[in-house]
């Protein structure tokens, strides 16, 4: 089965208006179990809430799980740490866990200064025994930044992997998800902020992981009715192999119905499968 930990955005005391003004809001990470990553059950209790993460009474998101390299069977969380209103930098944290359930926040941040937030982290285990975890940067675009210690202390790599460049990302290019591709090299899925009320989700892909070559066309653009104006912060799974076909991938994502002011209003938790080789 499947188990995926997703942020549930709730009102702040004063600020009734909830996701609708994000800038306001609170946020904690919750879970769900599927048997087959299409219908989804959700799990008893808060995975790691805002105190918790060192955010007081704002949000902790985008939450990335990977097993300990140490071969201990730990699990370890990186999420995004926001502290304040957006304004406000944001870090990546960490914590760990026993059973997936219950998790212990690790002391200090993973990546966090020079002026800018960090935001959605995504790692790679790489070949070389070190990790690669991919994030947005609010002044750079997506970067990159080296751990040679299993993950815990890092430090950033030279350059952007992301700059912004096509029209669906004049505003930010956000949320990173990596995943390899069978024969080598990487592929990378991202939101591409066209305006602040419109985003669709693009692709590009990579020999080492360090330079990217982007496709020009979204792979999902809003279409309604539940993602009528933004697709974003997605993350991939591959499906278990049928004999004879080509490997199947199923991709769930955050969506908005823009049913609100400014184009926000409901925000769901979408899917959308593909069975095309190498995702």
């Amino acid at each position: 089965g499947y188990r995926m930990y997703y942020t549930q955005i709730l009102s702040r005391p004063g600020f009734p208006e909830g996701a609708i003004d994000y800038g306001n809001a609170t946020s904690r990470i919750l879970s769900a179990t599927s048997p087959d990553c299409a219908t989804w059950t959700p799990e008893a209790g808060v995975r790691l809430s805002a105190r918790a993460g060192g955010a007081g009474e704002f949000r902790v998101v985008a939450p990335e799980v990977v097993p300990l390299p140490d071969g201990s069977g730990r699990l370890r969380m990186y999420f995004e740490c926001c502290p304040g209103r957006q304004s406000v930098a944001s870090s990546i944290r960490s914590a760990i866990s026993e059973d997936a359930l219950e998790w212990t926040v690790e002391p200090g941040d993973r990546l966090s200064g020079h002026g800018g937030s960090y935001n959605a982290p995504r790692v790679l285990f790489l070949e070389d025994g070190t990790c690669r975890l991919y994030c947005s940067d609010s002044v750079e675009g997506i970067v990159s930044a080296i751990s040679e210690d299993g993950g815990f202390t890092f430090r950033l790599e030279p350059g952007r992997r992301i700059v912004r460049e096509l029209r669906y990302e004049a505003l930010t290019a956000y949320a990173p998800e990596v995943l390899r591709i069978d024969g080598g090299g990487y592929r990378m899925y991202y939101a591409g902020y066209s305006d602040p009320t419109r985003t669709q989700i693009l692709t590009a892909v990579s020999d080492e992981g360090l330079t990217w070559h982007k496709e020009p066309e979204p792979v999902i653009s809003p279409g309604g009715p539940y993602d009528a104006a933004k697709c974003s912060e997605m993350a991939v799974m591959r499906l278990p192999d049928i004999p004879g076909q080509a490997p199947r991938y199923r991709m769930v994502y955050e969506a908005c119905d823009g049913s609100a002011k400014d184009q926000r209003g409901v925000w769901r938790i979408l899917g959308a499968t593909t069975e095309a080789a190498g995702g």
